[in-house]
């Protein structure tokens, strides 16, 4: 069963950094069957939107409102993927989840359960 696990959430204020951790286990974020791993958040009222990716080749992917401020990473001998985060604003409060999307199809898309991340002004 695979499983994904947010941390590193919490509440900073305005010009702070956190870093995410999303440890996952019952699959290996290394296997050619992921497509790619990526962090999305979610306000309250508002859809869940693409924060950053990493693809299986690589290729890392930013939202531009993260740009320059937010990198992640992936660490494949500690299965986990990380989101730095810095110059954080008010307005990045939301929740952050982790996900893994693979290429054996829509029922194999596995998401985290979120972590609160919190910026005050």
């Amino acid at each position: 069963q695979v499983q994904l696990v947010e941390s590193g959430g919490g509440l900073v204020q305005a010009g702070g950094s956190l870093r995410l951790s999303c440890a996952a286990s019952g699959i290996t974020l290394s296997i050619s069957a992921i497509k790619a791993v990526g962090w999305y958040r979610q306000s309250p009222g508002k859809a869940r939107e693409m924060v950053a990716v990493i693809s299986s080749g690589g290729n890392t992917n930013y939202a531009d409102f993260v740009k320059g401020r937010f990198t992640i990473s992936r660490d494949n001998a500690e299965n986990t993927l990380y989101l730095e985060m810095n110059s954080l604003k008010p307005e990045d409060t939301a929740v952050y989840y982790c996900n893994i999307d693979t290429h054996w199809g829509p029922n194999y898309t596995y998401w985290g359960q979120g972590t609160q991340v919190t910026v005050s002004s």
